[in-house]
């Protein structure tokens, strides 16, 4: 397929893709027979398969022990098994997590919480 892939919904793509391909905040699996020349905008990514083309997360970038990525990674998370093949650079951005921890830390303590002595 050639064009620009964007929704809304978790997707799996065990095909060919050309173009770009935006869930921002949704997850996307590259399977194990894909290929894809795309550019990837999405809060998860997990590769299977081969990408070549830049990946943006704003959460976690797995790949897995066959996945293959050439190109630039930008994320707050990243995991790379053993076996995976990756060339280009990785860049961690930490401002979608600090933003997530700040509003669990902006919240009173439960009752009950914290230290205790006896």
């Amino acid at each position: 397929m050639k064009g620009d892939i964007s929704g809304t919904e978790d997707l799996l793509i065990e095909g060919s893709v050309e173009g770009l391909i935006q869930l921002d905040e949704r997850k996307l699996t590259v399977g194990a027979t894909a290929k894809l020349t795309a550019d990837i905008n999405a809060r998860d990514v997990v590769v299977y398969g081969y990408v070549k083309g830049n990946v943006r997360a704003k959460g976690r970038i797995e790949i897995r022990k066959d996945g293959s990525i050439i190109g630039n990674l930008t994320t707050a998370q990243i995991m790379i098994e053993d076996g995976a093949d990756f060339k280009g650079s990785i860049e961690i951005d930490r401002s979608a997590k600090k933003e997530a921890d700040k509003n669990v830390s902006s919240r009173p303590p439960a009752a009950g919480a914290g230290p205790k002595s006896i």
